[in-house]
């Protein structure tokens, strides 16, 4: 699903993002990615969007080399991807509904298929009650859920989130893990960029701990 052979990422400013960093991530899997601020973490995830480009190495998603990909690929391939932000950048001069049906709409679903989407997703994550509501009006962890129906709504193969639990106190924290956890049983594959080791170290996933760009180990926490 997701391999990085020998990927570095050097800024104009000097800054070594990754370095020399290798790795696979099997279809199906759910991962941590952590490390110190500043270790590679957000890189790493903005690699696998392209976001960014690697300045050497190759990052492979779904069997496609990244290098191959031209400017009008990459929306393709972000299609396939569902992406969960510690500030969940809703929009709130938006309904809960409409933050979450934009990733259809901007795909061109049809509004039935919207309508069936979005209140399955917002189902599922608990706040189909809550359709009609503004952001403004929602707790952080309410919010949060939002975001995640949004990622999901399109029903993508893979699933990142950088620090989603960043804001939000342990009870919280736990419920969002537990959602992840949740797609990630139904084959979605989950990549978790967190810096809450005792959260991570409850849930006994695979981890891969970055230092300075590099990886410092794979393994179960």
């Amino acid at each position: 699903m997701i391999r990085f052979e020998q990927v570095s990422k050097r800024y104009p400013n000097g800054h070594q993002g990754l370095d020399k960093l290798s790795f696979h991530i099997r279809t199906g899997e759910m991962v941590f990615i952590t490390g110190h601020s500043g270790a590679g973490k957000s890189t790493l995830l903005k690699l696998i969007m392209c976001m960014e480009r690697p300045s050497s190495g190759a990052v492979h998603v779904g069997g496609q080399n990244l290098r191959d990909l031209g400017s009008d690929d990459i929306p393709y391939l972000r299609r396939q991807i569902g992406v969960v932000f510690q500030n969940h950048q809703l929009l709130f001069d938006r309904t809960v509904f409409d933050n979450v049906a934009l990733p259809l709409i901007i795909n061109g679903t049809s509004a039935d298929e919207v309508g069936r989407r979005v209140r399955a997703a917002l189902d599922k994550v608990g706040l189909l009650s809550k359709e009609n509501s503004y952001p403004i009006a929602l707790s952080g962890g309410e919010q949060q859920r939002v975001g995640i129906a949004r990622a999901v709504v399109h029903k993508p193969a893979l699933l990142l989130a950088d620090e989603p639990t960043g804001n939000l106190d342990p009870e919280l924290s736990a419920e969002i893990m537990a959602l992840f956890e949740d797609f990630n049983r139904v084959g979605v594959t989950v990549i978790i960029a967190s810096h809450d080791l005792p959260l991570i170290a409850r849930l006994h996933h695979r981890t891969l701990t970055l230092d300075q760009g590099r990886l410092l180990a794979d393994g179960e926490s």
